[in-house]
């Protein structure tokens, strides 16, 4: 009979510690994106370089949380900077650090670091040129040099496009390839997009994109024998790469905090940011300031 029991009290404990496990490992399969009632509105508007990124994100929190509704636009990181600041919108993303725009108040922003983005030179595909010393790109970009040729291409002259001046992209390309020196005048559009559009059926175009932007419609060149890939980005030897922000009028809260932290969540970092051609901020091995 003791035994009986014995055995009894061994079986009881054992569907004890199954169900605790079992309702344990169910109730974390919950994704930290879910949130309890969560319902409004935020807009988010700024940088095209993010705009793939956090469109992705933006669907798939939506999905998890079906009563919140996010409007993402771009606009350049500028206006996202600006916008954020005068109250117009709920994010501000930007390629930049607020401290480099001019016409800001810096304190009364709270910026966060969402992941990395590499930013190559490409140009129109029938351009065959694959390699570009920084030398000759600076010559390219502030005119002194104007056609191919001068560069080992063939007989075509060279079309500056350019991203506007409030550019996150273009501060980062000027500031990191180069030198900071002035670029001589040129096509320009706001739109990363409109950008590679603009390359892939102008002959002779030359310009910039971001990583996510780049396809089979234009030709990416390296800079002095190295390409940005993510080993050559996070090592620190490929120098064009820009963090990518999200900026909040004050500390975010409510539903801001909750999507900057889904941003900064391991489905966004593992998974959403990789396969979209950007770089989570775990994997740098070298930093910048702000």
């Amino acid at each position: 009979m003791l035994k009986r029991r014995k055995y009894l009290f061994i079986i009881l404990m054992a569907f004890s510690i199954f169900f605790t496990v079992t309702f344990t490992g169910c109730n974390n399969q919950k994704s930290d994106s879910q949130i309890p009632s969560a319902s409004g509105t935020l807009t988010i508007v700024g940088s095209t370089a993010m705009q793939p990124l956090v469109e992705e994100a933006a669907t798939k929190f939506q999905t998890k949380n079906p009563r919140v509704q996010i409007v993402v636009q771009g606009g350049g990181s500028g206006t996202g900077l600006t916008q954020v600041a005068q109250g117009a919108a709920d994010i501000g993303n930007s390629d930049i650090s607020a401290y480099e725009k001019e016409g800001i108040e810096v304190s009364q922003l709270k910026g966060t670091k969402v992941c990395v983005v590499g930013i190559a030179v490409v140009t129109n595909p029938n351009c065959k040129i694959k390699n570009l010393s920084k030398k000759q790109l600076k010559d390219i970009f502030t005119g002194k040099i104007i056609n191919w040729k001068e560069v080992g291409g063939s007989n075509q002259k060279i079309v500056l496009v350019n991203r506007p001046k409030g550019s996150g992209t273009r501060i980062s390309f000027k500031k990191f390839a180069l030198d900071g020196v002035e670029e001589a005048k040129g096509m320009e559009s706001d739109s990363s997009g409109v950008v590679r559009q603009i390359i892939s059926n102008t002959p002779g175009a030359v310009g910039y994109l971001a990583l996510p932007y780049i396809n089979e419609t234009v030709n990416m060149v390296s800079i002095d024998g190295y390409t940005p890939t993510k080993e050559n980005i996070t090592g620190g030897i490929y120098p064009v790469w820009a963090y990518q922000y999200m900026y909040t009028k004050g500390q975010p809260a409510g539903l801001k905090k909750a999507f900057i932290d889904y941003m900064l969540s391991t489905e966004v970092q593992t998974t959403i940011v990789p396969n979209l051609g950007y770089i989570s901020i775990t994997a740098m091995k070298v930093t910048r300031g702000n």
